[in-house]
């Protein structure tokens, strides 16, 4: 006989949030945000310890950018088969995350392991350069 999973009202919430969040990255200090914004009291070790636990369940991702950097989480849907097919930009003058799922660059990856013996993680896989947004306004400012 199995065990019934133990649910709470602060779990029921944060899942919720988590499937609006879909396809969004966030942090555990966003969620905690949240929720105090709509002042809704969830203790950040109650967050980071679901937050985990959802990770450990294969239910959201966890991405760690940066060594200087909060980890980084993202729900992908119950029915997202194909979690591990994208990549990742980061903006370094906004801090923005962007998903990133390019042909291209599984053809690299195949490129990669063909020729050099080296797997690719696209979950760890992250591009450093300018968004669209900071490059406009870095071009206004210029002119």
């Amino acid at each position: 006989m199995q065990k019934a999973a133990y649910k709470t009202k602060q779990q029921d919430l944060l899942f919720t949030y988590l499937r609006e969040m879909q396809g969004k990255h966030f942090t555990a200090e966003d969620v905690r945000a949240h929720f105090e914004a709509k002042k809704i009291s969830i203790g950040i070790a109650t967050i980071y310890r679901q937050l985990e636990k959802l990770v450990a369940e294969g239910k959201i991702q966890k991405y760690f950018i940066d060594d200087h950097s909060a980890a980084c989480f993202e729900y992908s849907g119950d029915d997202c088969q194909d979690k591990e097919k994208h990549f990742h930009l980061k903006c370094e003058l906004c801090g923005r995350l962007i998903h990133l799922e390019c042909d291209e660059l599984e053809e690299l990856g195949g490129h990669l392991k063909t020729e050099h013996g080296f797997v690719i993680n696209p979950l760890r896989t992250v591009f450093y350069g300018v968004c669209t947004d900071c490059a406009s306004r870095q071009e206004k400012k210029d002119e």
